[in-house]
């Protein structure tokens, strides 16, 4: 047995598998198809863990001619993240079994698995990763410190509103060094961790890539689209801040996951910056085909108007962050949602 050809493709089989199965788990939401991978992780493991110490004897990466080789296509749409692993167990398991003798009725079930989870992204109508991460995440918090006399305070409002049901955070500071959000930033995505959140950074791409953001918010005069999407990669989320028709149309040609849509309202935030009022709002609901979220002072009182508009997303920062019974203020925000009153 070649144990350097059995270990690689073990490993190989077992990324490919927990890649695969966490979408099946925290994306498509099915248990049946996460309990298919799981198992058949499980099962490679203890079918090979009898050969485990020559395996682990045989790795020898420094003289691996195989590590620098760089596959030199690159695939834009995230839906590629997830056939690019079904491929890559597949070939894995025909690997192990050719020489490794594993029964070959593995590489068959991942056949099946592949043919199921394309079902459910067309059944849930996502035409990628991100259009599923996106789906159904409604409220999207922008971070503020302001009024915090405390990291902790801060960081305490943040959880409250994940708990009450918000299930994007942007991470948005202007004024601290680098050091200090990287340091606020870990928590914050620790948090998003716990309620199964997505983790947004503002502006900053650096700082997404070393957190390991979900992805990264950019203003219209932050770095080009394109550009962030060179350096952060296809998986990651992109939102694009637009205030007009314009701006909207050329986010999504150059590829945006998500925009933001606003301000809608006058807003303290951006005081130097008109509102766009309810008309933009209808106009990216009957033009744009990406997500959309509408921004700007947007509170209990005014929401209603914006989702008649035709908004279905709401992104907020002190309607949230400000808020003493987050519980109460996402209930609210929720209700306006599905039911438009």
């Amino acid at each position: 047995m070649n144990y350097r050809i059995i270990d690689a493709n073990i490993n190989r089989a077992n990324e490919g598998l927990r890649c695969v199965e966490e979408y099946a788990r925290f994306i498509l939401n099915n248990k049946e198809i996460t309990t298919k991978l799981k198992n058949i992780r499980h099962e490679i493991s203890l079918y090979f863990n009898i050969n485990y110490e020559n395996l682990i004897k045989s790795r020898n990466t420094i003289e691996d001619v195989g590590t620098n080789i760089k596959n030199i296509s690159k695939e834009t749409k995230s839906t590629s993240v997830i056939i690019a692993n079904l491929k890559r167990i597949q070939e894995a398991l025909r690997v192990l079994s050719e020489y490794g003798g594993l029964n070959e009725k593995y590489r068959y079930e991942i056949y099946t698995v592949e043919k199921e989870i394309m079902q459910n992204i067309s059944k849930n109508k996502c035409t990628n990763i991100k259009q599923a991460l996106l789906k159904n995440k409604n409220i999207y918090l922008i971070t503020s410190d302001e009024n915090f006399t405390s990291v902790s305070d801060f960081l305490d409002k943040i959880a409250q509103n994940l708990k009450a049901g918000v299930k994007i955070i942007q991470y948005r500071e202007k004024n601290k060094s680098a050091s200090e959000i990287i340091k606020t930033g870990k928590l914050i995505r620790q948090l998003c961790s716990m309620y199964n959140a997505l983790f947004i950074v503002n502006d900053r791409i650096d700082i997404a890539k070393i957190l390991n953001a979900d992805g990264v918010h950019l203003g219209q005069d932050d770095i080009p689209l394109i550009e962030a999407r060179n350096i952060l990669g296809a998986e990651k989320i992109i939102g694009i801040s637009t205030h007009k028709p314009e701006d909207a149309i050329k986010a999504e040609e150059e590829g945006a996951d998500y925009i933001g849509v606003g301000p809608v309202f006058k807003t303290p935030t951006k005081p130097d910056t008109n509102p766009v009022g309810l008309e933009y709002v209808k106009w990216v609901k009957e033009n744009i085909h990406i997500p959309f979220y509408a921004i700007g002072s947007i509170n209990e009182e005014n929401i209603s108007k914006v989702v008649a508009a035709g908004a279905s997303n709401i992104a907020a920062i002190r309607a949230l962050m400000q808020s003493i019974n987050p519980d109460e203020t996402v209930g609210k925000f929720m209700e306006v949602i599905k039911y438009g009153k």
